[in-house]
């Protein structure tokens, strides 16, 4: 008996992209290998903590790395490392009025909801968020104006979720922030290069362990040492809320020395899977289908739906999730019309599932 079975839960075609409703990604057997030791054994928590550090920031090129949680995690605790300074009585008393400089800028556009508001993380973290610019823009001289006496760091988040449009780069934000003395930090949940932000010029670099990854639950924070210490410190207070296991440290680790050596696939290999899957979408009555880029620029090519006929795109999103398996779509744009189809955790098998289940769908009769 699988897991379905026991739980009575729906199998799931994840056509939706590394989410966190979904679990977010599979892990390799190399991973699970290392998981399994970790659950089998014991360690020092605060030696491993360090020495996984050592061994990511030696894979990375950086001073230091520390696996938290998750990326959110990595938010909040970067906040507070950032506001306290290394100071126990801070991690121990995080919200104390003693300590003002609390305000996190960030450009208006990049507060957005990824499944929990950007400001509800910097506000765990003891941070108050100071929006620069606008929601359609944000100059380096909008965010460099909102920077006062009060301003603890910058705050950069890299996601397609957040507004494209003139929008000021990693490298600009870097450059207000060493002018002001200020660290940056750089919220780069599902971005898949691990090198390029702290390239870039940012303090402290987030990630998400299981998005590009392909880790277990997890996040991963990078860059300064004393920074990092900061955060290591937080175990001691919001951090304790946030602790990760033995055995997802060890995995993580592991998937990030995988992912390091051998990448994700690339666009190139997801244009060939996509194109039959296209062709046969394609000819599925009252559907046009094509090929599209991630719109943040990231190297992910997916199927575009352009849903026509009596069915909208909402309706025929919620009929592909009510039968077993349940097909998960990407949903931005169904008030276009649109459904998208991501398929870096789908094999060929449920895409020809997918083709089968859209099928019967459009071609029902009302």
């Amino acid at each position: 008996m699988d897991s379905y079975e026991k739980f009575n839960l729906k199998e799931v075609i994840n056509a939706s992209g590394r989410m966190t409703i979904l679990g977010v990604s599979k892990v390799s057997n190399n991973v699970l290998a290392a998981q399994k030791f970790g659950g089998e054994h014991f360690f020092e928590m605060s030696e491993l903590s360090i020495q996984t550090g050592a061994y990511l920031a030696k894979l990375l090129h950086v001073e230091d790395a520390q696996v938290v949680a998750s990326a959110s995690a990595g938010i909040a605790q970067s906040v507070a490392a950032l506001i306290g300074k290394g100071s126990l009585y801070h991690a121990y008393h995080p919200y104390t009025s003693s300590i003002t400089k609390r305000e996190i800028v960030m450009p208006k556009g990049h507060n957005v909801d990824y499944g929990t508001p950007v400001e509800v993380m910097v506000t765990q973290g003891g941070g108050q968020v100071v929006e620069a610019g606008y929601a359609n823009m944000c100059s380096p001289e909008h965010l460099e104006m909102m920077i006062t006496e009060q301003t603890a760091a910058l705050l950069y988040i890299k996601s397609h979720h957040t507004v494209q449009k003139s929008m000021l780069t990693v490298e600009e934000a870097a450059e207000v922030a060493n002018r002001h003395q200020l660290p940056l930090i750089v919220d780069a949940a599902a971005e898949e290069d691990l090198f390029k932000y702290i390239e870039a010029g940012a303090s402290l670099v987030i990630y998400s362990g299981a998005k590009a990854i392909e880790g277990p639950s997890a996040g991963l924070v990078i860059g300064k040492k004393d920074y990092i210490n900061w955060i290591r410190l937080q175990g001691k207070g919001i951090g304790r809320a946030m602790k990760i296991g033995k055995d997802n440290i060890l995995g993580f680790t592991q998937a990030v020395e995988d992912y390091v050596r051998n990448g994700s696939e690339d666009g190139e290999s997801m244009k060939s899977r996509l194109a039959p899957f296209i062709r046969e979408l394609d000819e599925i009555p009252n559907v046009t289908a094509k090929m599209v880029q991630d719109g943040a620029g990231r190297d992910i090519y997916r199927a575009s739906v352009q849903i026509s006929g009596p069915k909208s795109a909402k309706e025929v999103i919620k009929e592909l999730k009510e039968e077993n398996p349940a097909i998960y779509t990407r949903e931005y744009q169904a008030n276009n019309g649109i459904i998208e189809f991501d398929i870096r955790s789908v094999n060929q098998a449920e895409m020809k599932k997918i083709v089968a289940r859209l099928s019967e769908i459009m071609n029902e009769k009302f």
